[in-house]
């Protein structure tokens, strides 16, 4: 298996508003950049929709590591948030829906394709990577407005 390193952000202006994401795949030293965004969205919304299309951009299994800045994505699989929520019809410990159920659907899919480990890291803290990926998300929400 090729190992791949993902690095993923989302933004959005508003909180629900435009968004934008970004990824850069790395695979020993090569990348390639990718982003997108949509008029009406959330952040969490474009921070799953980073890791989705990254991956999605794989050709075949890999052994990947997902560098995020998400809590919310980092922990909904490493703590088996996501999974859990599955597994109970969508819904959360407190019974109430969980958030972006297709979104969650479609990264656990692609997560049994390869073999993926999620790595937290801060925000806007200096990381290189990290920060073109919010780059990009930021000019993609700024393309989505009105």
């Amino acid at each position: 298996m090729k190992d791949v390193t993902i690095y993923t952000d989302g933004a959005c202006s508003g909180n629900p508003g435009p968004g934008g994401w970004g990824a850069i795949l790395d695979y020993k030293g090569k990348r390639k950049e990718l982003c997108g965004g949509e008029v009406q969205t959330t952040n969490n919304r474009m921070e799953l929709t980073a890791v989705i299309e990254a991956l999605s951009a794989l050709k075949e299994p890999c052994r990947v590591t997902v560098i995020t800045d998400s809590k919310y994505v980092s922990d909904g699989i490493t703590l088996g948030w996501a999974a859990g929520w599955k597994k109970n019809n969508w819904r959360k410990k407190d019974k109430k829906p969980a958030l972006n159920p297709e979104l969650w659907d479609s990264l656990l899919l692609l997560c049994e394709k390869h073999v993926v480990t999620f790595n937290w890291i801060k925000g806007h803290a200096g990381h290189p990577e990290n920060e073109r990926c919010d780059e990009m998300a930021v000019e993609q929400s700024l393309k989505h407005q009105n």
